[in-house]
Order: C-alpha cells, then sequence, then structure tokens
C-alpha cells in the first residue's frame, strides 16, 4: 500500500533561537521573526518561512517572512530537518 500513498505535505514549526531572531519590516510595522516553517516539497528540497509578531505587541496578526541568506540560518534548517527525519522515522503509531 505505500507505494500508492500520497503524501501531500511534510511541514515542521522550529523556534528560532534568541540569538539567531531577527526583525523585518511589513507596512512600517517591524516584527521580530521568531519560528520557522519548513516544508518538504516532492522534489525533496525544503521551502521555508519565517514568522513573527509585531515588535510593539499587541494583537498582531502572524505574518510570514522571507529567511535570510545566512549560513547559520541555512545550518538550523537543515539540522531541524534532519532531526525531524529521525523523529518521524522512530514512530510508534497511534497512542
Amino acid at each position: 500500500m505505500t507505494g500508492d500513498l500520497e503524501v501531500s505535505a511534510l511541514a515542521i514549526n522550529v523556534t528560532i533561537p534568541e540569538q539567531l531572531r531577527w526583525t523585518d519590516t511589513r507596512r512600517d510595522e517591524a516584527f521580530l521573526l521568531s519560528t520557522l516553517n519548513i516544508r518538504l516539497l516532492p522534489d525533496g528540497h525544503l521551502a521555508v518561512k519565517a514568522y513573527g509578531r509585531p515588535v510593539a505587541g499587541g494583537r498582531g496578526t502572524y505574518v510570514s517572512f522571507p529567511v535570510p541568506d545566512r549560513p547559520e540560518l541555512a545550518a538550523l534548517i537543515a539540522d531541524a530537518a534532519d532531526r525531524a527525519g529521525t523523529l518521524w522515522a522512530a514512530h510508534r503509531g497511534l497512542g
């Protein structure tokens, strides 16, 4: 059955360590980026977006941003994908 099974999405959410977080601006509002959403694409490549909340606080929306091309962020993404693969491979079925 597994050969006929179509998996449409594999995604993980990863908390960005404090020292790697950054701010970005959307519509004149600054956001602190604190979470990565990493998706495994059907061709085996990864796609990633960063999410954060307004620096000023309040009930602002959770907005996505592109991830800067920084070696330490690329390493975090690769490590997170590897860790997720290990966790998925070791699943123990429904609890």
